[in-house]
């Protein structure tokens, strides 16, 4: 029997709940397993686990190949996209952030497992529009976020290199400083600089992580 296999071709043809899943099951404990290949499969090219024993070995690892393709490219920030006929638009004002919305996004943001709690924060439906600008609607929580998990991974992706980039930006703006203040043989400047060269690599290196990336092989 024929096996239909609808393999993404981008992205933007992957949903963020379909990457959440595949998190779950990329430990170390399943790399490189026939598991880990099995149920990458059945995610993103949406099979039955039944039907995925019925693929040559050959037509597998073309899959695999394609996808970690896929998954190599990056993304620059969405701001707008349309899910289930809404569209949504990203937060326009960072710098009028509430405190609720920055600490759901703080906390959300670290973790795949609620990242689209993190994305309700960020996109918002467009309640206003004229031109290229719009307004979203007022933040109300986290409570109707579930169904961003079918949003694109893309988009996704796209936010997280923008609010990577940003972090670079004010982190090198402070380290640049500091260094400043230690030239003029500021000791205590010269410790807090130390602290911040740490903390921006651990930082950098976080965020790096949190990026999707997929590395499989059949072996």
């Amino acid at each position: 029997m024929k096996v239909e296999i609808n393999v993404p071709s981008s992205l933007s043809e992957i949903t963020l709940e379909q990457y959440q899943k595949f998190v779950k099951v990329n430990t170390e404990e399943n790399k490189d397993t026939s598991f880990l290949m099995h149920k990458t499969v059945e995610i993103f090219c949406n099979m039955d686990l039944k039907d995925i024993a019925k693929i040559k070995m050959t037509s597998v690892k073309e899959i695999l190949d394609h996808l970690n393709q896929v998954f190599e490219v990056q993304s620059d920030l969405i701001p707008r996209f349309t899910l289930g006929g809404v569209e949504y638009g990203f937060i326009t004002q960072l710098d009028e952030m509430t405190l609720g919305e920055y600490i759901d996004l703080d906390e959300n943001m670290s973790d795949w497992e609620t990242m689209h709690k993190a994305m309700g924060v960020l996109f918002r439906p467009v309640i206003h529009q004229k031109g290229d600008r719009y307004k979203i609607k007022e933040y109300d929580g986290t409570e109707d976020s579930d169904k961003l998990k079918l949003m694109p991974l893309k988009v996704v992706m796209g936010s997280m290199v923008f609010f990577w980039n940003l972090k670079k930006e004010l982190l090198q703006t402070t380290l640049n400083y500091l260094k400043k203040e230690t030239m003029n043989n500021n000791m205590e400047a010269h410790r807090i600089l130390q602290e911040n060269m740490d903390g921006i690599q651990v930082s950098m290196d976080f965020l790096k992580e949190m990026f999707p990336s997929l590395t499989l092989s059949l072996n």
